[in-house]
């Protein structure tokens, strides 16, 4: 089985340090409103930059030997070299169970696919890192629908937004990729222009 690296900072602190909603990351609670301490301190062009990866990183929960290759790659395909790196990061095979609404936050996509609840295209997937393509069908496995986990997401009576690029039908816990995200499907706050400038250093 992959091993997964396990960030151990409580998720909250962790965004307040990004200055990160938790709801970014499918979390509901308001983040705390224990303001952190006043500095004056100018941040530097560098550190804004380094923000902004950290913030990334965080989101989809991806360590940073395997940014810098998401980032290695996105350079070399035709296009916006930022955006090129966030669609890359929404096509991890976690990401698009917890956009598709079959999880409520990435790390819990990120645990139903190492314990092999998920199929991509009928077959069993268990990498969180596994890239989806366009014409993919990720779907539960009808064995593991009935888990409480799965049954409480299909009768929430409040459902996460799908965004415009996949398909997903929530009482069966089955969807597709229609399309590659664009940018304004990617409703995440950071500025990728700012990591393509720290990595070109």
């Amino acid at each position: 089985m992959p091993v997964m690296a396990i960030n151990r900072q409580p998720v909250l602190k962790k965004c307040r340090t990004l200055g990160l909603e938790p709801a970014f990351l499918g979390i509901s609670k308001k983040r705390s409103k224990k303001k952190l301490p006043m500095t004056h301190r100018k941040v530097s062009e560098y550190g804004l930059q380094m923000k902004e990866k950290q913030k990334a990183k965080f989101i989809y929960g991806v360590l940073e030997r395997q940014f810098r290759l998401y980032f290695t790659k996105a350079k070399k395909m035709p296009g916006i070299t930022g955006q090129n790196l966030l669609t890359l990061l929404e096509l991890r095979l976690d990401n698009v169970v917890y956009r598709m609404g079959f999880a409520r936050t990435r790390r819990e996509a990120r645990q139903i696919v190492l314990h092999k609840h998920v199929l991509v295209n009928g077959k069993k997937a268990n990498i969180p890192s596994m890239a989806v393509r366009v014409g993919d069908t990720v779907e539960v496995k009808e064995a593991h629908k009935q888990m409480t986990r799965f049954t409480d997401i299909v009768s929430a009576t409040h459902v996460r937004g799908v965004p415009g690029w996949l398909s997903s039908d929530i009482t069966a816990l089955s969807g597709s990729v229609v399309a590659l995200p664009t940018r304004e499907q990617i409703d995440i706050p950071v500025a990728e222009t700012l990591i393509v400038e720290l990595y070109s250093r």
